[in-house]
């Protein structure tokens, strides 16, 4: 999948293909780093000097909706966004740089179904991320 595949989705979904709104997926598509708000607008109004941080907010709600992102909780609170994985995957964050990982926990399923009979719940989806320190900065 490319950027321009994103830019169709978008405009396939019926949202308007602007060059505010590519130099919003131009920052974000493949990145691997968890990218709050802010620095997505820093960085594409490098690309386009007219973004306002309005834009950027509702490009990002528009690609979570199409599933092309995911959003990122971070320790210190903050919401950062990462192109999503393919199908269910789990994250690995690290807390200097902000790289981001997938990682599958097909473990999880015996815990989900042990949580689920000793409570009674009946879980539907969970979302897990772990923090730490990449290979490069531990």
């Amino acid at each position: 999948m490319s950027s321009e595949t994103w830019l169709e989705q978008l405009h396939d979904n019926g949202y308007r293909v602007t060059a505010a709104r590519r130099a919003v997926v131009d920052v974000v598509y493949g990145n691997t780093h968890a990218l709050t708000p802010i620095e997505v607008y820093d960085q594409a109004r490098k690309k386009y000097r007219a973004l306002g941080l309005v834009t950027v907010y509702r490009t990002l709600e528009k690609l979570e909706e199409l599933h092309l992102i995911q959003r990122v909780h971070q320790p210190i609170g903050c919401q950062a966004f990462i192109s999503a994985g393919l199908g269910h995957q789990h994250l690995l964050l690290c807390k200097t740089c902000g790289q981001v990982e997938f990682f599958e926990g097909d473990d999880l399923d015996a815990l989900t179904k042990s949580i689920a009979r000793k409570t009674g719940y009946q879980i539907q989806e969970h979302w897990l991320q772990l923090f730490g320190l990449c290979a490069n900065c531990k």
